[in-house]
């Protein structure tokens, strides 16, 4: 985003006080409607932006956070063992 860019945001909040869902890879937070302002990990990792938005209301926060300080990306799953017996299925 850029510098002369300015967004109007609800609040200023450090990514500690956020809850990080690790199966969705999305920061939460509670979001004065009652719902969760979302953020994706991928999104920050990127630094693609820093603005977490509720889903249902026009509220945004921008979320204070060291990029060395973020989950590091999965690496890649392993490959399946050679050695495993594989059992046929009919069809």
């Amino acid at each position: 985003m850029s510098d002369d860019e300015e967004i109007a945001v609800y609040d200023e909040v450090e990514i500690e006080d956020m809850t990080f869902d690790e199966t969705l890879q999305i920061y939460h937070y509670p979001c004065p409607c009652g719902d969760r302002f979302e953020i994706a990990l991928p999104d920050l990792q990127d630094e693609a932006t820093d603005i977490a938005v509720c889903p249902s209301c026009s509220l945004m926060i921008r979320v204070i956070y060291d990029l060395d300080n973020l989950p590091k990306p999965d690496a890649d799953p392993p490959a399946p063992d050679s050695t495993e017996q594989q059992v046929p299925i009919a069809a």
